[in-house]
């Protein structure tokens, strides 16, 4: 209980919670940019913590997942279904990046749709036999992109709703 009032009540701690919601899948900064905001943070740092926050797990999924999901079959043969369906995601979205390559993926990640996002790319990239060195920079690039647009569209929100609320 300390430490969340502690994420909740310090700055430093509003960074750090922000950065941890990036990092979750699927809401990555999308959810992150917006929570920060409304922790109190600045636009500029609610972003950066965002985007740190959603790069950290980049490099690992990349190098690793295979790995992962290997061990996950062996392990806990009752997960064979969600490893499948993982991996055809990451087939199918795979398919949309390897057309462009490292643009397709930098676009891929940068627009925050659904099933797309920082996570997704990493998974596609590894499927893809991308180089951990080709693919981050891909990566990290449509992530400030989509960063950019999700404060762009959360300045937005909380302008209309003041506008609307006055």
């Amino acid at each position: 209980m300390e430490l969340l009032n502690w994420l909740e009540t310090t700055y430093v701690g509003e960074f750090i919670f922000t950065l941890l919601v990036s990092m979750v899948p699927i809401i990555e900064l999308r959810v992150g940019i917006p929570f920060g905001v409304a922790l109190g943070l600045p636009y500029p740092v609610a972003f950066i913590a965002a985007v740190i926050g959603n790069i950290l797990p980049v490099p690992f999924i990349i190098i690793y997942i295979r790995r992962i999901f290997q061990w996950l079959r062996a392990h806990f043969p009752r997960l064979d279904g969600m490893v499948d369906a993982l991996e055809r995601k990451a087939h199918l979205k795979g398919k949309k990046v390897n057309r462009y390559k490292y643009l397709g993926l930098l676009l891929f990640v940068g627009i925050p749709l659904p099933g797309t996002g920082a996570w997704t790319g990493a998974l596609a990239a590894a499927f893809l036999d991308m180089p951990l060195r080709k693919a981050m920079p891909s990566i990290i690039l449509g992530v400030i992109l989509a960063g950019c647009i999700m404060t762009g569209l959360t300045r937005l929100g909380i302008d209309l709703f003041v506008a609307v609320m006055a």
